[in-house]
């Protein structure tokens, strides 16, 4: 987790935890406190169920959000994403999940040169935060199955210390 979260949640392991999961799911916290996915508000009843923890502690997480500067100014512009990574197969895209040393310099440029060269359409790129998800991956959904060559030419690439594909 980022270190202003660390430190701001420090005293608090539960709060903490939801924080993190409002980071991860990209739920914004609004000025009153309030959780949204998008538009749309979101039950603390519901979060709490689903994170183990009482009620409460989703709403004193939301109240202190919205009550610190540094930390309302991380939570009220968060956004959902559609992930395709799950639908894509039925879709009729590839993903290849990649992992690399999280701060390495270069992995998504090196791995889209790869992709391009093979004259394949990226469908979308998602590259994990390594100060939010403990172990980072890098996932590409491509228009179509990746060439045995192009792989290699990942694979060989510095840094990089596992390919999945599915």
């Amino acid at each position: 987790m980022y270190p202003i979260l660390e430190d701001a949640f420090l005293r608090y392991p539960m709060r903490k935890k939801v924080a993190e999961v409002l980071l991860m799911q990209g739920l914004r916290v609004d000025k009153k406190g309030r959780i949204f996915s998008g538009n749309i508000e979101i039950s603390p009843v519901k979060i709490a169920r689903a994170l183990h923890v009482d009620r409460r502690v989703v709403l004193e997480t939301a109240s202190m959000i919205a009550d610190v500067p540094e930390l309302f100014g991380i939570f009220e512009s968060l956004a959902p994403t559609a992930f395709i990574r799950g639908v894509a197969k039925h879709l009729g895209f590839e993903v290849i999940e990649i992992e690399a040393e999280p701060h390495a310099i270069g992995i998504v440029s090196s791995v889209s040169g790869i992709v391009a060269d093979a004259k394949i359409s990226i469908r979308q790129i998602v590259s994990d935060d390594p100060d939010i998800y403990p172990s980072p991956k890098l996932t590409i959904v491509l228009e179509k199955r990746l060439p045995a060559r192009a792989l290699i030419r990942i694979r060989e690439l510095k840094n990089i210390m596992r390919i999945s594909i599915g």
